[in-house]
């Protein structure tokens, strides 16, 4: 008998070059929306029928070498080409009876049948348990939540408990090179399946939260480093604070306001084991109530000053 053609990418929504992930996506949300128990009883049996399509399509994709064997029909595979099928014994396809069976192809097509063989077992996998009905699983839904995470976390990496929904707890590992918008997945940890079927995954993406000192850009790290105009000006050494405990400085001499003193290798860790850098961006003070000493300082600098707008006007 004739085999028509079946486009399985088509019934999924997904193009051929669709990687398992998201074939795995589309088929979970076609499935939950086709399932014949969540529909009115007047559509359940178009509804069986769409679904077994659905199924049959996610049997082949998500199986490379089901899928290899399907795409190797050629390049002929959107014109809709038939395949014929050998009767079984020398008997018609319609058996002894003189009718065809659905049951006969267990959960599977024709088509299906046609280049791969019957599925094992009485009813095929994931299908009909026998001649008594049809046995639907539906694989539980992805959960996405979101993991927020501070400077010092990112830092350490290494594990993390969270806690979920319903006070279930989690051992989170968090990689080197976890940033903003990073997502990890938990293989087995959505939402149950149905009938037997597998949960879904939990996917946390990361949130940095920020913090009131240090502020995280790529993989580097920035402060601000206050100074006293002396300091910026002759140079000194200062002991500052990191995310990582205190440390000594340079600041070198005529430094400027703005400008960004590097300390190599303190930033966040890189997923190859490096680090980026630290920046300590300079800010310089004056004192808001000096002392009549500093005030006779600052006097003389004045008179020493050189500065163009200091001198007389030539003419």
């Amino acid at each position: 008998m004739a085999v028509k053609f079946r486009d399985y990418y088509e019934v999924l929504g997904v193009p051929r070059t669709a990687t398992t992930e998201e074939i795995k996506r589309a088929y979970r949300k076609l499935a939950r929306k086709h399932h014949p128990d969540l529909q009115p009883p007047a559509q359940r049996a178009k509804a069986s029928e769409r679904f077994q399509e659905i199924n049959e399509a996610h049997e082949v994709l998500s199986d490379p070498e089901k899928r290899a064997k399907y795409d190797a029909l050629g390049a002929d595979w959107k014109s809709g080409m038939d395949f014929a099928q050998e009767p079984p014994s020398g008997e018609s396809a319609a058996g002894a009876s003189g009718q065809a069976e659905w049951g006969d192809f267990g959960p599977f097509s024709e088509f299906f049948n046609s280049l791969f063989g019957r599925p094992e077992g009485p009813g095929g996998r994931g299908g009909r348990g026998g001649r008594g009905g049809i046995r639907f699983t539906v694989p539980g839904n992805d959960v996405e939540a979101e993991l927020p995470l501070t400077l010092e976390e990112l830092l350490r990496s290494g594990r993390r408990r969270i806690t979920l929904d319903g006070g279930r707890t989690l051992d989170v590992e968090i990689p080197a090179g976890a940033r903003e918008g990073t997502v990890l997945r938990l293989s087995g940890q959505g939402r149950p399946g149905e009938g037997g079927a597998p949960p879904g995954d939990l996917y946390l993406r990361v949130r940095s939260v920020p913090h009131p000192r240090y502020r995280m850009n790529g993989d580097d790290i920035e402060m601000e480093l206050p100074l006293w105009p002396w300091q910026a000006l002759l140079g000194s050494e200062v002991r500052i604070d990191t995310p990582e405990g205190p440390v000594s400085l340079k600041v070198p001499p005529g430094t400027q306001s703005e400008r960004r003193l590097r300390l190599r290798g303190r930033g966040l860790p890189r997923k190859d084991g490096t680090r980026g850098d630290l920046y300590a961006r300079a800010a310089i003070r004056i004192p808001e109530k000096p002392s009549a000493a500093e005030r006779e300082a600052y006097e003389k600098l004045k008179k020493a000053a050189s500065a163009p707008a200091d001198r007389p006007a030539e003419g």
